[in-house]
């Protein structure tokens, strides 16, 4: 069996609250995954639960507080500053915000060579013709390279982003919210180019969304993340086919049926999701889930493999 491109075992990230003495806020519990390369691994989850996080974790773009992050075959965790930079050539970040993330005082060419500059990968003439076929790659014109950020619309600034993260050619890219900012129109554009990038370069994602109709649409594999936890992954087909937590039901059950005939019971969770701060004790979604045993106030459940690749973080599959 081949090495996946990026294991995560055991990933946790704590913030300080703030105040003395108090409990640190644990964004990210104990987090584990596989991605194999060429493959799209999508994060989904309620706003707050840590997906996010997650992502810039792995990339150490958000220093760990546990837990190992394998890719390519090193441990990310241990590199020091000079050899995470060259690591950095191969796992690269679309973020959410297309305008916050490009420097506005900078070119579009500027914006584009930079990464070229920092690996040191080609001089000033292959840098100006690669940010030109990268521009192209994307379906920009290669002479908006001397335009500014603010000249663009919400989705060339993403192509933008885009064009960024795959010009130094790596092999994983992590998309945070990369298309929730834009009109869905915009957003099929950008879900579509970016998988015919997948395609021609042979990229790796690691995709955060807390749109279920998107994670289906890119994903070969999800994971569900319910206020740090992982509580469900498993095959795009077997989790939106055979869901088995209580919340990736719940989630499930929200979408919009696809035919107005189509008869799909929604499971209503009561309550509001607890403070991170302060999480319940045992398993964290005991106070909505409609099918709490008293096990699960005070025991946090472990990771059970429920069929071959599929795990679910439940009491009710021991």
């Amino acid at each position: 069996m081949s090495t996946p491109l990026l294991r995560v075992s055991g990933l946790k990230k704590h913030f300080p609250s703030g105040r003395r003495g108090a409990t640190p806020v644990k964004a990210v519990d104990d987090v584990s995954f596989d991605i194999e390369e060429g493959q799209t691994m999508g994060l989904v989850g309620e706003s707050g639960c840590g997906k996010s996080t997650t992502g810039r974790s792995v990339l150490r773009l958000i220093e760990p507080t546990a837990g190992k992050i394998e890719f390519m075959g090193q441990e990310l965790t241990t590199l020091g500053a000079a050899p995470l930079r060259a690591m950095r050539r191969n796992m690269q970040m679309v973020f959410q915000d297309p305008f916050a993330s490009l420097n506005p005082r900078m070119t579009i060419g500027q914006v584009l060579e930079e990464p070229l500059i920092v690996h040191r990968l080609a001089d000033r003439t292959s840098r100006k013709r690669k940010v030109a076929e990268t521009l192209e790659v994307v379906g920009l014109n290669a002479g908006y390279a001397d335009r500014y950020p603010h000249e663009f619309s919400g989705g060339q600034r993403q192509r933008v982003g885009i064009a960024r993260a795959i010009i130094t050619r790596p092999k994983l890219v992590v998309a945070d919210e990369a298309v929730s900012a834009l009109d869905v129109s915009i957003q099929a554009q950008i879900l579509n180019l970016l998988q015919d990038l997948q395609k021609e370069l042979g990229l790796t994602y690691l995709f955060v969304s807390h749109d279920l109709a998107v994670i289906r649409h890119v994903s070969d594999r999800i994971g569900v993340m319910y206020l740090g936890r992982m509580v469900e992954s498993g095959s795009c087909e077997n989790v939106y086919r055979s869901p088995k937590h209580p919340y990736t039901q719940a989630l499930l059950s929200a979408i919009p049926r696809e035919h107005p005939d189509q008869v799909r019971e929604r499971i209503v969770l009561q309550g509001s999701i607890p403070n991170p701060a302060a999480p319940p004790s045992g398993c964290h979604f005991h106070p909505r889930c409609p099918s709490c045993m008293d096990l699960c106030k005070t025991q946090a459940p472990p990771a059970i493999a429920v069929s071959a690749g599929e795990y679910v973080t439940c009491h009710l599959y021991r």
